[in-house]
């Protein structure tokens, strides 16, 4: 009798597991998706490809061109290349694990890049959008342009480290101040970036920055703004504190 009712127990928790998941990450992901796969298609289609104002841009840019801002910029890139953003995603959710003794800021960070990393897949492979017609200071990856996931990458990652850091930081507002200046300045410096070194159109780089957002949004109200599983831990928050850490 109490095997069953353990059995019915734990079943429940797994129904209520499965229903937040699908509820609170993959219907908004799903949502998003649709939403970018559709501006994606605006372009290609009814735009042909370029927004008004995109081109000259891009052309701008080239002629301004300089061998300093072409060695910062090509720095500037590095910042969300992929084997970056991975290394340093490992390392920052192997300390988060160390450090806070759970796996929520762990989990949190994981998500933050990986979800960015979905949608933008996804949407390369259905808006093939051809890179700017200009020169290029890097390679093209094999992925279209639309969007530029070296910049939503890299909202993925910085935004999501400063929320961390900021939700752990007690009295201290200067040092608040400093982690929102580099989480939120190194996803720009990634745009501007990969824009001077025509890789991406203006859309694509501003879609990347709002793609990022929104996962981390929708993530860090997920895992850090709720129980990771229904019923376990508080639901209460301390003044300008995480909710109750899950172990």
């Amino acid at each position: 009798m109490v095997t069953d009712t353990k059995a019915v127990a734990s079943g429940s928790r797994r129904s209520q597991t499965v229903a937040w998941v699908l509820r609170l990450i993959l219907l908004p992901l799903v949502l998003l998706a649709g939403v970018t796969l559709g501006i994606g298609w605006l372009i290609i289609k009814p735009l042909h490809t370029e927004v008004a104002g995109e081109v000259a841009l891009n052309r701008e840019l080239v002629e301004d061109r300089t061998p300093l801002f072409n060695t910062l910029t090509h720095f500037g890139s590095m910042l969300s290349d992929t084997s970056v953003i991975i290394i340093l995603t490992a390392i920052a959710a192997l300390v988060f694990r160390l450090v806070f003794k759970r796996w929520r800021e762990s989990i949190f960070i994981i998500l933050s890049v990986w979800t960015q990393s979905a949608v933008f897949l996804l949407a390369t492979v259905f808006i093939e959008r051809p890179r700017p017609k200009v020169p290029h200071l890097d390679p093209a990856p094999p992925t279209s342009s639309f969007p530029s996931g070296h910049t939503s990458a890299a909202v993925g990652f910085y935004v999501g480290m400063a929320l961390v850091l900021t939700l752990h930081t007690h009295r201290h507002t200067a040092l608040k101040v400093l982690f929102w200046a580099i989480g939120l300045g190194a996803p720009l410096i990634v745009a501007l970036s990969r824009l001077y070194r025509g890789m991406h159109h203006l859309t694509d780089v501003s879609w990347g920055l709002v793609l990022g957002f929104v996962c981390v949004a929708i993530v860090g109200h997920a895992i850090l703004g709720t129980p990771l599983i229904p019923g376990r831990g508080s639901a209460t928050r301390t003044a300008g504190r995480p909710r109750e850490s899950i172990a």
